[in-house]
């Protein structure tokens, strides 16, 4: 399962007395399925999860200081309840994810957005993260507003060169996701390689 650009959020940066918007586009061969979670202290978004079919987009709303994450599902079957299970991104067995995070691994895109006018206060921030491992590919780029804002993300699928013990299996097919590296955790090929052995 790979795709070369993946996911693409889009940001377009209105007037700070109003909303931000998000578009999500999937630019994936197959469907994706986004996640969403608030951050703390701010409301949910319209929508915290949904179907997007290769070459579909999706556009919300976001209010003046929002904070939170979003982030792609894969290989999900859901009834007709909206309950059921993804391969990757998961967030508690439903199509929307009503404040719950991604199950681990997944690549995240992080925002939070300004508060009103300022400098200091208008300011939004946004990252791509495999804070929490990867499954998918994605990129944020902006539209609008001011200031020098620019794309990011992780447009490599990397679960192509995943290393073996960090591989997630989807049925015994190809690697779907790569778990993060455990610091702390003694790896015992890792210290072959270094000479050392476990004590």
């Amino acid at each position: 399962m790979s795709c070369f650009v993946g996911y693409l959020v889009a940001l377009a940066f209105l007037n700070r007395a109003s909303a931000s918007s998000f578009t999500l586009i999937n630019s994936c061969e197959y469907t994706v399925w986004p996640g969403i979670q608030a951050g703390a202290g701010t409301e949910e978004l319209s929508s915290t999860g949904f179907e997007l079919r290769p070459g579909q987009s999706m556009t919300l709303e976001a209010p003046t200081g929002w904070s939170g994450r979003l982030w792609g599902r894969t290989l999900c079957t859901f009834d007709g309840e909206g309950e059921g299970k993804c391969a990757t991104g998961d967030c508690g067995g439903s199509l929307q994810c009503n404040g719950k995070n991604a199950e681990p691994p997944a690549t995240l895109v992080e925002f939070t957005l300004g508060q009103g006018v300022g400098v200091a206060l208008a300011q939004d921030f946004y990252d791509v993260s495999l804070v929490d491992g990867f499954n998918l590919p994605l990129i944020v780029a902006t539209k609008g507003g001011t200031g020098s804002c620019s794309t990011t993300g992780c447009v490599t699928d990397l679960n192509q060169s995943c290393p073996k013990e960090l591989q997630v299996d989807n049925d015994g097919s190809d690697s779907v996701a790569c778990k993060k590296r455990l610091r702390g955790i003694r790896q015992p090929r890792l210290l072959l390689r270094r000479g050392l052995r476990e004590s």
